[in-house]
């Protein structure tokens, strides 16, 4: 009796092989850094279990991006000492991918495994921009007594030097909009992205040539994505994000990504799958490139 394998698309051996593969999915089933609502979790599994009733030839490109090689590893485990402790052990596993070669592609989890993920690919590539599509700035250096908390992620990635561009935004502390100010960070707001006809021109000027993508799902609009911890209204939808991925990836050089909490809604799995499908778009236009 055929059965499906269970891996990212559901692919045969032959396309999910790890020593032949371009990309390397990795998911982290962690939500312990989450502020509000946990799930997350559950997230990587929903996700790679969407992407099996996905089809593999991409409508846009008139590829089949499959063909690269998508492997799948085993879900890491999650350290329940801590966020610092999940951090370390997540960095020490991801940059064995990196040395690798591998595209690093993780699959959240709540947003603090990022930093760890960004960490890793900066063993190869230490001059990186990070793209993060998001609807919350999340650079509060602390958040309910820790510095790891899913709030502070992208404080976290710019303490490892990395520099950093913000999309889809429209929830933020007052100190965070200082903060923006006060370093020059480039911050585009949803509304800026409804509203102003060069938003993606400001994305693309503020990164550098070396990028790194990382999508909290919350970015886009509940009515596409519901299924997450914080979801925030007046959200991105699927044509802005993937024009602006693909333009990203058609000038810069894409060198890993992930998408985080996703938290799966009993009963439906409209968000799990556009993350699925937001997952091999990415990929496919990185290949295409």
């Amino acid at each position: 009796m055929d059965t499906t394998p269970h891996n990212f698309l559901g692919l045969e051996d032959k396309y999910s092989r790890y020593d032949d593969a371009r990309f390397v999915v990795l998911p982290v089933p962690y939500d312990s850094a989450a502020s509000w609502q946990v799930g997350a979790r559950k997230g990587p599994a929903g996700i790679i279990s969407a992407s099996q009733h996905m089809e593999w030839f991409d409508e846009e490109l008139g590829e089949d991006c499959y063909k690269c090689g998508i492997a799948t590893l085993d879900p890491i485990e999650p350290n329940i000492v801590g966020p610092e402790a999940m951090h370390q052990d997540l960095f020490k596993f991801a940059k064995r991918m990196v040395r690798d070669g591998k595209f690093l592609f993780g699959l959240g989890g709540d947003h603090s495994i990022s930093s760890a993920l960004v960490r890793a690919v900066m063993t190869k590539h230490r001059k990186l921009s990070v793209l993060q599509i998001d609807a919350h700035c999340d650079l509060r250096d602390s958040y309910q007594n820790s510095p790891y908390s899913h709030a502070c992620v992208m404080r976290r990635v710019l303490d490892l030097g990395a520099s950093a561009v913000s999309v889809g935004v429209r929830g933020l502390s007052r100190e965070e909009h200082r903060f923006t100010k006060r370093k020059r960070l480039e911050a585009i707001t949803a509304y800026d992205c409804h509203m102003d006809d060069d938003w993606v021109d400001r994305a693309l000027n503020a990164l550098g040539e070396t990028v790194y993508v990382t999508v909290d799902i919350d970015a886009f609009d509940p009515a596409y994505a519901p299924g997450t911890g914080t979801p925030e209204p007046g959200g991105l939808d699927w044509y802005q994000v993937t024009g602006l991925l693909r333009l990203v990836a058609a000038e810069k050089n894409v060198v890993g990504a992930d998408i985080v909490e996703v938290v799966p809604v009993p009963g439906q799995v409209v968000t799990e799958f556009l993350a699925a499908r937001l997952a091999y778009k990415l990929m496919a236009y990185v290949q295409m490139r």
